[in-house]
């Protein structure tokens, strides 16, 4: 009978609208749920979740599909749930659920329900612990006639799959044991045979029934029709050993959860359909359905937890902050209105729609995410409740070996340096290596700090030093408020030593940082302890006095 239908499973969009979404609607004639378009947002309290399985650590896709999920229930209200889906023993991954929950938290993602939080009504949020709740809902569909028992062997479902692969047709199980009478199936079940229990799916002759399972309004894709047997293979709901599969589970908890929205992959699509027809058999409101396009890496092959872009693991090691990442993550398929790009999570709260929910793939690119960083880099600098948890993670980063006055002065002085350091850094770990001066004497040997000092005409570089050293002594010392005063430092200094105001700062530069560029000077020595600046000074001065003159006719002499 389904012969017809061992065609390789596809579909296609019927049609497309601007705003996605379907409201469904339950007939009492039937019992059959209907699902009509719409183009509105929900209009009340949602109940959502993130379902990972804990095969690995949690993979940018996975932290994409969470934080769609984790903001639809923000922002309309409602509960985002979190449930651990790791009825596949063999392929758990130790650690992989503490991976899972521990970096939700660092992202900012605060489940309502699930491990370790009480809600719900579920005795559990792990489904490997409610074996029970699925057995006996396989048993309900037995005895309504909406499963069967199959006692098929490994042997003979091979043999099924390699004679669909030879005819190049789609690998069905063909409904051998759905004809075993009842007489049979006792006899079968004294004997202690193994069996596993399979979804009566809809007959394929009722083009009613067939449409319920098989087409359908997706939030993101619109109007889906699945062609082939898609929807119409008797899914496997328990195996032999008892375990539910992923459908059943599934279909089981998004009920008892109350689940209204599905947001997941697009992976899962091809399944909607078995999925579907399980809500069918259990006489169940359907959820809406949202399948979030797949990520890519930039050479066009699909995003997985393999690649060095996929396990969020590794981006936190490499220091994006969560706010960066979740702002990039949220853009990854969905687009905000209006042309603001960087985005908080609160921000992301209010504003995040399913209507901004695109089809289209989305590439992952490490260029855009340091651009967020730095971006976020500077907002928290700037934030005073945010800047001293930065400073306090800058400071667990900075080398041993190199804290000096300004690490050694506490957190306030790493706060400052990341100030001045802001409009430099993609990560709070180059702090160090972007303003080392900061943190220790400068090296006025290196090649960088002679072709700054070069830049000066020498028979005036131990007289702008001087000048330098005595008004540091004689003025800023005696001064209640320096911050006037180092802002016109430079400018006295070249005063007194009767020179260019440029020379005048590139003497300080070269004295307090042995580099060419860098922050503004009056906002560097407002950085530094006074007695690092004089100590900076006096060892460039006792530099410039021994080192030997050139010849360099273009930097002997002051201009006339």
């Amino acid at each position: 009978m389904l012969s017809s239908l061992r065609s390789r499973p596809s579909w296609r969009c019927l049609n497309h609208v601007q705003k996605r979404g379907h409201t469904q609607i339950p007939t009492n004639s039937s019992g059959i749920t209907v699902e009509l378009a719409a183009d509105k947002e929900p209009t009340g309290p949602v109940r959502v979740r993130f379902a990972p399985s804990p095969t690995g650590m949690l993979h940018l896709g996975g932290l994409r599909t969470a934080l769609f999920n984790y903001l639809l229930a923000r922002r309309y209200g409602g509960s985002f749930i979190l449930r651990i889906e790791d009825t596949d023993q063999k392929r758990l991954v130790a650690g992989a659920t503490e991976n899972i929950i521990q970096t939700l938290k660092w992202a900012g993602l605060s489940f309502d329900e699930g491990p370790g939080k009480v809600g719900g009504g579920s005795e559990s949020y792990f489904q490997s612990q409610r074996g029970d709740v699925y057995r006996k809902h396989a048993a309900e569909l037995l005895k309504t006639g909406a499963a069967y028992r199959c006692f098929c062997g490994p042997q003979r479902l091979e043999s099924l799959r390699a004679d669909s692969v030879s005819q190049g047709t789609t690998p069905m199980y063909d409904r051998h044991c759905v004809h075993l009478s009842q007489r049979q199936i006792d006899e079968k079940l004294r004997l202690g045979e193994p069996f596993t229990t399979r979804l009566l799916a809809p007959n394929p002759a009722d083009p009613k029934t067939a449409a319920e399972v098989s087409r359908f309004n997706d939030i993101v894709h619109g109007c889906m029709h699945f062609r082939g047997p898609a929807g119409f293979d008797d899914a496997v709901l328990l195996k032999s050993d008892g375990l539910p599969t992923y459908h059943l589970a599934n279909v089981v908890d998004d009920h008892l959860m109350g689940i209204t929205h599905v947001l997941r992959g697009e992976e899962w699509l091809i399944s909607t359909p078995k999925h579907r027809a399980l809500f069918r058999a259990f006489g169940w409101p359907i959820p809406q359905y949202a399948h979030l396009p797949l990520l890519m890496n930039i050479d066009g092959s699909k995003l997985s937890k393999r690649n060095r872009d996929g396990p969020v693991q590794r981006y936190i090691e490499d220091g994006y902050l969560p706010s960066a990442l979740v702002n990039y993550t949220a853009q990854l398929g969905w687009h905000p209105e209006g042309s603001q790009e960087v985005l908080s999570l609160a921000e992301l709260e209010r504003t995040f729609s399913l209507g901004g929910l695109g089809r289209s793939k989305s590439t992952v690119s490490r260029e855009r995410l340091d651009w967020l960083n730095r971006q976020h880099i500077r907002l928290e600098i700037s934030d005073p409740q945010r800047s001293y948890a930065l400073a306090q993670q800058a400071q667990a980063e900075l080398p041993q070996d190199f804290r000096s006055e300004a690490a050694s002065g506490g957190i306030e002085a790493v706060r400052r340096a990341l100030v001045l350091a802001s409009d430099r850094l993609t990560f709070t770990k180059d702090l160090y290596s972007t303003v080392p001066f900061l943190f220790s004497d400068p090296d006025l040997d290196t090649p960088a700090a002679v072709k700054l000092l070069h830049k000066v005409p020498e028979d005036c570089r131990s007289t702008i030093l001087q000048a330098a050293v005595v008004i540091l002594q004689v003025r800023i010392r005696s001064a209640v408020d320096n911050s006037e005063r180092w802002a016109e430092f430079a400018k006295g200094v070249a005063s007194s030593a009767q020179v260019p105001v440029k020379h005048a700062m590139m003497m300080l530069r070269y004295a307090l940082t042995g580099q060419h560029t860098g922050p503004q000077i009056h906002a560097l020595m407002e950085t530094l302890p006074t007695e690092s600046i004089e100590r900076r000074l006096l060892n460039a001065l006792s530099i410039s006095d021994s080192r030997p003159h050139t010849t360099d006719q273009s930097t002997s002499r002051l201009p006339s």
